[in-house]
């Protein structure tokens, strides 16, 4: 072997040479750290001071008026990491994980998951679209987020209710591709984490789910089409349920002031043996107006026609929901947000949907009221 010592031209050259390589590695590559703190005050009426539970039959008892400090009004307070590298030929490995957390007790939101809100990795081809693995949302929940008028906000907007418990999901498999107008999206979760963790061995089909979307967005018109399905294990025997939603809705864009939209979702769960649990028809319309001194007017009403839910003759809930939003600066934001529901709590939070939304309302009430004032940085 022929070794040629290096003179020191040539070691000057080298590490030269070695650095631009590694600046240009490291402007190819990001991680990027970001979140969201929210923080209100809020006042709701005819909050019940039982909790439903299975043990008490999800009965409520009486209630009052509650005053508290929350997290999370327009925003859930999140932080987070996402990241993309560039590995030549139009091809990107990208990643992003997301935790959620009280802002007002610092505690861990999302059952304890230090990344509860997502946590994948995959990769981004430039014209074939992205494959990525991981705890997501839905291909649903993707393409309605555009055509909710309150943005699925985490205070008063009926999402779970729309949407179902799985809309953010475990262990999924998912594509996303955009075509000119066109964005197309589907995915496969293994266990989808809600009813049940699901990959049980010779059971492929518990705990599982899959849907797709397909969005249309050209000038001030948009629309989309979407079916979500998940699979819940229902009982300690192992029966898995199949419950089914579709939703199609439509928005139209006035400038950059005013946006209107509207949807409809048809759902249907049934049980193991094929009886309907529940069967309902949700509407939503809605608008956004901008104006240019920083503050943004939102309006949203939302409708649930519950067509069967079980042997209950339960009435169709619905909520009116409004913002005003001022931004004190480009991440930094004060607002106001109401709500007022009529035959359930807050966020048509109902036996239908487990009470998923945590407002109870009190016994021998059809309606509830929910007012909050607060704060939101963007970093």
């Amino acid at each position: 072997m022929n070794l040629t010592p290096v003179t020191k031209h040539q070691r000057i050259a080298l590490a030269v040479g070695t650095a631009v390589a590694c600046g240009a590695a490291q402007a190819q590559s990001s991680v990027t750290l970001y979140g969201v703190v929210d923080a209100n005050f809020e006042y709701v009426n005819h909050y019940s001071t039982v909790t439903p539970s299975a043990a008490n039959g999800f009965s409520t008892g009486p209630g009052g008026s509650r005053f508290r400090l929350n997290s999370g009004g327009l925003s859930g307070s999140r932080f987070g990491l996402r990241g993309t590298e560039d590995l030549g030929g139009g091809i990107s490995a990208i990643f992003a994980l997301e935790g959620a957390f009280s802002l007002d007790t610092g505690m861990g939101q999302s059952g304890g998951r230090l990344f509860g809100r997502q946590a994948f990795v995959g990769l981004n081809h430039k014209t074939i679209g992205a494959f990525t693995f991981g705890r997501q949302t839905t291909s649903m929940f993707d393409a309605l987020s555009n055509f909710s008028p309150t943005g699925f906000a985490s205070q008063y907007d009926p999402a779970v209710a729309e949407l179902g418990a799985d809309f953010r999901s475990d262990n999924m498999a998912k594509y996303t591709g955009a075509f000119g107008p066109l964005t197309a999206s589907a995915h496969r979760t293994f266990g989808n984490g809600v009813a049940g963790s699901g990959e049980v061995p010779g059971q492929f089909r518990r705990d599982s789910g899959y849907g797709s979307s397909v969005t249309y967005a050209s000038g001030p018109f948009s629309a989309m089409a979407g079916y979500n399905q998940y699979n819940p294990t229902l009982t300690t025997a192992g029966e898995i349920g199949s419950f089914k939603k579709a939703a199609v809705a439509a928005s139209y864009a006035f400038g950059s002031q005013a946006k209107m939209m509207a949807g409809y979702r048809w759902g249907q769960n049934k049980a193991a043996d094929g009886s309907t649990l529940l069967r309902d028809d949700f509407y939503w319309v809605g608008a956004n107006y901008h104006f240019n001194q920083g503050i943004d007017l939102t309006l949203g009403y939302f409708y649930d026609d519950i067509k069967k839910f079980g042997d209950r003759n339960m009435k169709n809930p619905w909520q009116l929901s409004f913002i005003a939003d001022y931004s004190l600066s480009k991440r930094t934001d004060v607002y106001l947000t109401t709500a007022y529901a009529k035959n359930s709590g807050l966020n048509f939070d109902t036996s239908a949907n487990g009470f998923s939304s945590g407002y109870f309302l009190a016994s021998g009430h059809s309606s509830m009221f929910g007012a909050a004032v607060g704060i939101r940085h963007k970093f």
